[in-house]
């Protein structure tokens, strides 16, 4: 395997590793929505771009799920998928009062990362001889993303004077934090795409991401049989 390719593989394993603990929220927020008892748009729609951009497990998968997409229209298409998973369990799982274990549902969300680099390097079409629909596989996992924001936003007893316009603020704030995040994903794909090593590092790229996903699926159970 060349240098560059054993690098970038590393650089991303460590990088994306950091997801089994970027997904939480911080102790400075945790306590600031806490101590919140009233409407805060503007201070829940922070914490809501705050959480996406940093919450590398979203990235890696939403990295996956735009790596080989080339056309805007496609990449629109795609991330309005997820955004509408995500934020139909995000409002639903806080609103609603839905719960489940947050261990099982961040594990699942790493699983989704595994999924998409899977497919990005043509896994089920070599191991299985299908391939499954990769739309309806981004809304499912969206619907996933969306109910590990609600689980840790239900840690924290949020109050419910303002509820309701405080979840929506935080759900508006994750959809600006994801698109800075991609514009800037974007830019960097659509530079390295000039190159002529992208499809040749592809394949290790996408070897990363999975090996990510598989280290924040291992840390989530290891945190449930633990807790």
């Amino acid at each position: 395997m060349p240098r560059k390719t054993t690098l970038l593989l590393i650089v991303f394993t460590l990088l994306f590793a950091c997801a089994a603990s970027a997904h939480n929220v911080s102790r400075r927020d945790a306590s600031f929505v806490k101590s919140n008892h009233g409407t805060a748009v503007a201070a829940f729609m922070y914490l809501g771009a705050k959480h996406m951009v940093t919450g590398y497990d979203h990235l890696a998968f939403l990295v996956g799920v735009i790596f080989f997409l080339y056309r805007l229209k496609d990449v629109v298409q795609y991330v309005s998928l997820f955004t509408l998973g995500h934020s139909i369990t995000l409002l639903g799982g806080v609103l609603g009062g839905v719960h489940a274990n947050p261990y099982f549902i961040d594990a699942i969300i790493g699983l989704s990362v595994v999924y998409k680099a899977f497919d990005n390097m043509d896994g089920f079409q070599r191991f299985f001889g299908f391939q499954p629909n990769t739309k309806f596989a981004v809304l499912i996992f969206g619907l996933f993303h969306g109910f590990g924001l609600a689980t840790k936003l239900q840690e924290l007893d949020l109050s419910k004077n303002g509820l309701i316009a405080n979840i929506v603020s935080f759900n508006v704030g994750v959809e600006i934090g994801q698109v800075l995040a991609l514009t800037a994903v974007l830019i960097v794909l659509s530079w390295w795409r000039t190159r002529a090593g992208f499809l040749k590092h592809a394949f290790a790229t996408n070897t990363a991401l999975m090996s990510a996903g598989f280290i924040l699926t291992g840390y989530q159970i290891a945190g449930y049989f633990l807790a």
